[in-house]
């Protein structure tokens, strides 16, 4: 090697992206080293600043205690650091295949300040083997550097659970790996200093790579077959809660439960996995098969509804409809993929008048990513079917009197989480 890495003690990190991964990061590192945190959106930095996080993820305190972090825009800033962690989105474009820009243009941006002896570490959900034959290369090109000789690379896949105060960036087991042994033991260490959960050091980048995408795609893979029985035991006219309580009674059955599959990771990661699948050879049916059962439940769910709503005798064109909640998942403000769109956009198709309430979600955020006029406190009495669709705590503790209070006499309402028992609720997924 011509270079070798910057020696361990005079670390200086920079964490590009700043959002629901990159700032619990750049906080747990600002903790203990000198840190940057970069992001291209003045808002969010502002905000950060100022110690707040629309996110939810980081608390004023935790801020507090993140002494040694700064962020900023400009690149002249992450000049000094030498690691760079990217922590960019990486999502799927409309034909569901991945979307690489925001990881090419962040792999631009670090490349830009590559120094002899630097690290790069990905952190980006990713397919296997993209992180050196997609990212290398950039930093390489921009940079004018050599890979494995001036710098070094390694890939630690997030494991951020939005809205989870349980399970934080500390107490989770991280997975890390490095394009070199050297390399690999450096990241490994570097993670130690702020995880006390530990890490898992990965035989290779690749390893890591399918580690991560490989968890979500087994979850959904399980929410898939649940959606499925759950459509299967409503034709039966069977309660599926009512058959995963007893089947939930053997030790080894798995506790998944039906619903609409969104997020960030879930609903997006399974199609990285099939896309590098199908470049070399091979067509994948299980986890496509998963895929197009959870893509098609907005669908399946805005059926039911009009079912049920026909047989009370419910005009369907022009009727109102209250959707409760608009996020990916309960007690949270994340709206990236959120599927309960899928739910919305089927009822409009139906010619519904469709409100969506949603005590977490930023007005603002809500118009901006999908043109929806967020209500902010429904009428009472004032809708022909009630949708809960996701378990905010606050209609948890609402209970169904109170939920039942903004429809008409004769309304429906479908508890889509199971929010409800099945004599309170009209229908349940």
């Amino acid at each position: 090697m011509t270079n070798e890495m910057t020696a361990a003690d005079d670390t200086r990190i920079a964490v590009i992206g700043l959002g629901y991964v990159g700032l619990p990061l750049a906080v747990e590192f600002g903790k203990t080293f000198p840190t940057v945190g970069f992001d291209i959106k003045p808002e969010r930095l502002q905000e950060i600043r100022e110690g707040r996080d629309s996110t939810r993820e980081v608390s004023v305190g935790e801020f507090s205690e993140a002494v040694h972090l700064s962020v900023t825009s400009e690149l002249k800033d992450l000049a000094e650091c030498n690691v760079y962690v990217v922590t960019v989105p990486t999502p799927i474009d409309r034909a569901k295949r991945p979307d690489l820009r925001p990881l090419e243009r962040a792999s631009d941006t670090v490349g830009q300040v590559l120094k002899p002896g630097d690290l790069v570490i990905y952190e980006s959900t990713v397919y296997p083997g993209a992180t050196e034959e997609i990212c290398v290369p950039i930093l390489e090109r921009v940079s004018g550097l050599q890979f494995n000789e001036d710098f070094f690379v390694g890939y630690s896949p997030e494991r951020i659970n939005p809205g989870d105060t349980e399970r934080r960036l500390p107490n989770i087991v991280k997975v890390t790996s490095g394009s070199t042994p050297e390399a690999a033991d450096r990241i490994d260490a570097l993670y130690q200093a702020i995880i006390p959960a530990g890490t898992h050091k990965a035989e290779s980048i690749r390893v890591a790579e399918a580690a991560k995408v490989i968890e979500n795609t087994q979850r959904d893979l399980n929410i898939g077959l649940m959606n499925e029985l759950a459509i299967i035991f409503n034709k039966l006219g069977i309660d599926t809660e009512a058959v995963l309580k007893a089947a939930g009674t053997k030790w080894n059955f798995l506790p998944f439960r039906p619903g609409l599959v969104g997020g960030h990771c879930i609903g997006v990661d399974p199609y990285y996995l099939t896309f590098k699948a199908e470049q070399v050879g091979h067509h994948p049916q299980i986890i496509l098969s998963g895929r197009r059962i959870n893509d098609g439940m907005g669908a399946y769910v805005a059926g039911q509804l009009v079912k049920a709503m026909i047989k009370r005798r419910i005009h369907v064109e022009g009727a109102r409809v209250l959707v409760m909640g608009l996020t990916f998942k309960e007690n949270c403000p994340d709206l990236r993929n959120t599927r309960v769109i899928d739910v919305i956009r089927e009822l409009e198709d139906f010619g519904m008048v469709v409100d969506v309430h949603d005590p977490w979600v930023d007005p603002g955020e809500g118009l901006a990513e999908f043109g929806i006029e967020m209500t902010a406190k429904p009428s009472e009495g004032a809708y022909d079917a009630i949708v809960l669709a996701v378990a905010h705590a606050e209609f948890r503790n609402a209970g169904a009197k109170q939920l039942r209070q903004y429809g008409r006499s004769g309304h429906t309402l479908y508890d889509l989480k199971h929010v409800l028992s099945a004599e309170e609720s009209d229908l349940r997924l």
